[in-house]
């Protein structure tokens, strides 16, 4: 287990030691409260709905009971009032038009008393009262008032009429009181229903009044509890992993609040003590890199040094080697044996050849160094001077060699040259028995620029195609075709310093084509 597993663990072991009074998660909190104010809400509903059907049912007892049963019965009551009325005026004037307030009355006082009785329909008390009203009403009708028309119409004296007459005014009293009785009593349960409807109508306002005070408070305590749930743990993290991203990797993240919340606060943790572990490890790969770059920087002096002694110490015992060997070639010449003069032949040949290996390596060893030297380069004028360079190696195998238009580069020229001398150089020394033709070509391929050397020489093997690059790598005898072995290694490492790539076309069979890319600037078109 590494020290960040542990460190991790241990963070963890905190956050959890730290929440066990809180261990209810965020979306068990979230539905408790949902539920919670589910039944609050339920709960003002039903009490506000009971509230309103309470008020409906006091207004309909209130205006569609009380007040027409009221109405009705005073309408009841004046229609016998217009019955007595319309009788003693009969009897008094014997006048028939007196008794149309009776025979109208009449049917008026039966449709009163049956919109009283539908008016009164679940009062039975009420309705009790009405029927002994109607009782009263029946009995003054049966035994006073209609006895008396009948005696007026049949001619009777006066005096007979009115004995009859004598009785029912106490029957008439009688339908005083009882329709006093049934007024008082509507006019009590009026009073009752108002009552009742002044109640209910308190009742709805006090019951949404403390309804809308717990939506309030219920809205109040859903706002603190997302606020100490969710807004203030997500603002400390947030607040916390701001500081470790302005670069306070030593501060430690330490969340309160639901498990999810102080999950990812865990895991912000575990990823911040990675990003320090990582850090830990960059620095020391950076001493280490450090480190190797003084090496790197003291093998490079030792190189130079060593290139300063191969071109100087090394290089003057060998001059005097070529030259007194020579001078021994041109005085002793043909007076020695045969094979005395191929012994000084292969002396000459070897200091020769070792001059031009010396020269070679040294030329290989300072590719590289910096790119101090790196210009805008016309990649024309470097073929023109590599074959300025070529000259006499071309007139002599009468090789033909076309350029096409080339493009400019940022590059080194010394080095571009060099590059060109050896490629078309290689493609000039390795022909076939005939006088080579050699293509220069180049065009663009994307950000790079794409070169192409094709020859129709003895062509480079599929098989041999990377190791033609390594150095010191032949794949001719050095007396079929003359050389160090270091020209196509030298020009992949002038490539590869330029940033490019250099490769042998696999595909092309009419020779050698050899192929390398270096990168483009902007807007440069072949010239």
């Amino acid at each position: 287990m590494t020290a960040t597993t542990r460190a991790v663990d241990a963070t963890r072991q905190v956050a959890v030691g730290t929440g066990r009074l809180h261990t209810m998660s965020l979306r068990r909190r979230l539905r408790l409260l949902f539920v919670l104010g589910t039944v609050l809400v339920a709960a003002v509903a039903t009490v506000a709905t009971i509230g309103i059907v309470h008020l409906t049912d006091t207004r309909r007892v209130l205006l569609s009971q009380i007040d027409p049963a009221s109405l009705d019965a005073d309408q009841l009551f004046v229609a016998y009032l217009d019955e007595e009325t319309g009788i003693r005026g009969y009897i008094l004037s014997r006048n028939p038009a007196f008794l149309a307030p009776y025979l109208s009355g009449d049917h008026d006082r039966q449709a009163a008393a049956a919109r009283l009785a539908d008016d009164l329909l679940g009062h039975p008390q009420l309705l009790a009262l009405v029927h002994r009203a109607e009782s009263a009403g029946q009995a003054w009708n049966t035994s006073s008032a209609l006895p008396a028309v009948l005696s007026t119409q049949a001619g009777d004296p006066l005096q007979v009429q009115q004995e009859l007459l004598g009785p029912g005014k106490a029957r008439f009293d009688v339908i005083r009181q009882r329709f006093a009785t049934l007024e008082a009593a509507l006019a009590n349960e009026r009073a009752s229903s108002a009552a009742a409807f002044s109640d209910a109508t308190i009742e709805l306002i006090v019951a949404l009044v403390v309804g809308l005070l717990l939506v309030v408070a219920a809205g109040i305590a859903l706002e603190r509890s997302l606020r100490s749930w969710v807004i203030e743990p997500l603002a400390g993290l947030g607040t916390t992993v701001c500081r470790v991203a302005d670069g306070d990797l030593g501060q430690s993240v330490v969340v309160t609040g639901p498990p999810e919340i102080r999950s990812v606060g865990t895991d912000v943790e575990a990823m911040r003590l990675r990003i320090v572990s990582e850090l830990d490890r960059v620095a020391t790969a950076r001493a280490d890199l450090a480190e190797r770059n003084r090496d790197l920087q003291r093998s490079n002096e030792e190189l130079e040094q060593f290139a300063y002694v191969a071109s100087h110490d090394l290089q003057e015992p060998l001059r005097k080697v070529t030259s007194f060997v020579q001078l021994l070639q041109q005085r002793y010449e043909h007076q020695l044996d045969p094979r005395g003069d191929e012994y000084i032949g292969f002396a000459v040949d070897g200091a020769r050849r070792m001059q031009a290996l010396i020269d070679d390596l040294l030329t290989f060893s300072r590719v590289g160094r910096t790119t101090d030297a790196f210009v805008t380069v016309g990649m024309g004028e470097c073929v023109d001077g590599a074959l300025a360079g070529l000259s006499g190696l071309v007139e002599d195998v009468g090789a033909t060699v076309r350029v096409g238009p080339l493009p400019s580069v940022r590059g080194d020229r010394v080095l571009l040259t060099s590059l060109w001398q050896n490629l078309i150089g290689n493609a000039v020394k390795f022909a076939d028995g005939t006088p080579p033709v050699v293509e220069v070509d180049a065009h663009r391929d994307g950000t790079l620029w794409r070169f192409e050397v094709t020859d129709d020489g003895i062509g480079i093997e599929p098989r041999h195609a990377d190791r033609v690059f390594v150095i010191f790598q032949r794949l001719h005898a050095r007396d079929a075709y003359g050389g160090t072995g270091i020209g196509l290694a030298l020009c992949r490492k002038i490539v590869e310093f330029h940033g490019g790539s250099i490769w042998v076309d696999r595909e092309y069979s009419g020779g050698a084509r050899l192929c390398f890319t270096l990168p483009a600037t902007q807007g440069e078109t072949v010239q």
